[in-house]
């Protein structure tokens, strides 16, 4: 009962709510609990589509003790699969390759194609038997995960148990609806991770919110000032912020990267940057998007993989360098304030914390989710 009365605290409308309790940042049964209901139940961020680009490329992810392979099929379409064999749970993919033919398992020689089907048994009913009664190669193929490719970002549902991504996705996929033409990844100049020792809800929070940035991004705020930004905020989906005040980078030429095509008049000066619950944080301006992807590594660590998109392949690599030191320098700075508030969650009397009602609002959004979620997780369990 006193785990429910804090979390109902946390629901409460942000002027009277505190934050989440310290075990949802330190407590490995509370951080198992939350990977089953907000990670595996959910649409979460698992990669990015760039990192398979040619057919038949596959990446073997273990994504919260789950081994996973994505791979690009024959029909070049992006698949995720557990990374098991059918027959005796042998591991199938141990590196990155890519699949001239089919995918072998290593133990027995069992073989699918790149879309998943067993297609070969051998020895199965005996030397020089690959076929026998009892198996039935059609109901024998890789388990697949669900999964959708948005924004660049391959998103799976381990659960198969939420709605398609169109529909859970619908409000947010409307609001930026001018994004939705191809995304071109800016390769070894666009892509980097940062280790943060903190727990991956953490990283959202600090994320949602502009209220840190005259402190801690001085830089950043000189010319996307405090009082430029405006809240964003989606009950149970998606939170952040937005500027009205968007500066392009250039290179030592007065050149920046092409916009994308067919923008509204709103992209010319706003960006925006919003926390799409659980574990992917975007943005987008006028002439690139970036993805986060939290991947958490039990309750007190996590790795952000950032990629960098543009509007078309051929873009500046000077320009991309640039752009890539810029934005690693602006998360780096969120790394100590992070960190000190994962430590500060080991002090036995905080409370969880409170509000801002006109800050952190945002933030807020996200701990409601968090709380809400896990109430009725608790109670379906019951």
């Amino acid at each position: 009962m006193e785990k429910i009365a804090i979390l109902n605290r946390v629901c409460l409308p942000v002027e009277d709510a505190n934050g989440l309790p310290n075990e949802h940042y330190t407590c490995p049964s509370v951080f198992k609990e939350e990977k089953d209901i907000l990670l595996f139940n959910k649409w979460s961020g698992l990669a990015v589509a760039a990192e398979i680009p040619s057919v038949g490329n596959a990446v073997p992810i273990n994504f919260q003790g789950t081994p996973l392979f994505i791979v690009r099929t024959k029909e070049n379409r992006v698949k995720v699969f557990q990374n098991t064999c059918r027959h005796r749970g042998m591991i199938l993919i141990e590196q990155t390759k890519t699949i001239k033919g089919a995918i072998r398992c290593p133990y027995h020689s069992w073989c699918y194609s790149t879309d998943g089907h067993l297609i070969s048994t051998p020895h199965v009913g005996g030397p020089g038997r690959n076929l026998h009664g009892s198996i039935d190669r059609s109901n024998l193929g890789l388990t697949e995960i669900r999964s959708h490719v948005w924004m660049g970002v391959i998103w799976i549902n381990l659960s198969g148990t939420a709605p398609n991504f169109e529909d859970s996705m619908k409000d947010l996929i409307n609001r930026w609806a001018d994004f939705d033409k191809p995304l071109f990844h800016g390769g070894g100049e666009s892509s980097f991770t940062i280790e943060v020792a903190a727990n991956w809800k953490l990283a959202v929070e600090n994320y949602c919110e502009s209220y840190h940035l005259p402190w801690v991004h001085p830089g950043l705020n000189t010319y996307s000032r405090l009082e430029d930004h405006y809240h964003i905020e989606h009950k149970n989906i998606f939170s952040g912020q937005g500027t009205k005040v968007y500066k392009q980078l250039e290179d030592n030429e007065g050149n920046s990267f092409p916009d994308f095509p067919n923008l509204t008049d709103k992209w010319d000066t706003a960006a925006e940057y919003i926390a799409v619950y659980p574990n992917v944080l975007l943005g987008v301006h006028r002439d690139h998007a970036f993805a986060i992807i939290l991947i958490p590594d039990g309750p007190e660590k996590t790795y952000e993989h950032v990629h960098l998109f543009y509007s078309c392949k051929n873009t500046s690599k000077q320009l991309r360098r640039k752009n890539m030191k810029l934005w690693k320098n602006v998360f780096e700075e969120d790394v100590p304030v992070v960190q000190g508030m994962q430590r500060g969650r080991h002090a036995v009397k905080f409370d969880g914390g409170r509000f801002s009602p006109v800050m952190d609002s945002p933030t807020h959004c996200f701990h409601y989710w968090v709380a809400s979620e896990i109430q009725n997780g608790r109670t379906q369990k019951d």
